[in-house]
């Protein structure tokens, strides 16, 4: 629980950028949770209870194959919110949504996010719903560039853009991963990843 007296920035852009209004209706009802890896926040089609807001964490989230294999098509991190069907007319998303890099979020009870979303009347001058309509258009946007580069561009250049989408969210430039895991969520070999990460590293671009 945040105090709304007491508030601290520089933790998820969504909240930082709330109100003070909304940020005090808000507060007492965020919860601060950990995350920890691979922990599975929801599966296809689970209504979803919670809204999520990272903060030290990153959010995957994966279309499931028939065969089992996970590709990632976003991510979500301190940048948004994992959860966003509940305020687009949904109730359960058709992908995964599992963590794969440790932290905490902030979580909201599903029916305290739509009160909200919904306080504005409809109209778009609220600071929270126009926050969460314009992050899902972003999503949206992440999501077809995705597609576009697992489909155009060679390994070395996706995992480029995975490294760089992934330290955009996060609060520092580590990032503890292994490389089995990137090509799970690139839906690559993993012989790829190694050989387009050891490039990265002879180029000193990573370590």
């Amino acid at each position: 629980m945040i105090d709304p007296h007491n508030r601290t920035l520089g933790q998820n852009h969504i909240l930082d950028s709330l109100s003070a209004n909304e940020y005090k209706r808000l507060a007492p009802h965020l919860e601060r949770v950990a995350l920890p890896l691979g922990d599975i926040i929801y599966e296809p089609g689970d209504e979803l209870r919670y809204a999520y807001f990272p903060t030290t964490c990153i959010v995957s989230m994966l279309y499931v194959m028939e065969s089992g294999a996970p590709a990632e098509i976003a991510m979500v991190g301190n940048d948004g919110v994992v959860g966003v069907s509940l305020f687009m007319g949904g109730g359960s998303m058709p992908n995964r949504a599992v963590v794969r890099s440790v932290g905490y979020a902030y979580r909201l009870r599903a029916q305290l996010l739509l009160q909200e979303f919904n306080r504005a009347g409809g109209c778009r001058n609220g600071t929270l719903h126009d926050l969460l309509l314009r992050y899902t258009q972003g999503l949206i946007t992440q999501i077809a560039q995705t597609s576009v580069c697992n489909r155009h561009h060679c390994v070395d250049q996706q995992l480029c853009r995975w490294l760089l989408l992934s330290l955009d969210r996060l609060p520092s430039n580590e990032l503890i991963i292994t490389q089995e895991l990137i090509a799970n969520m690139l839906g690559v070999r993993r012989e790829g990843v190694t050989e387009a990460a050891g490039k990265l590293q002879q180029a000193g671009l990573i370590d």
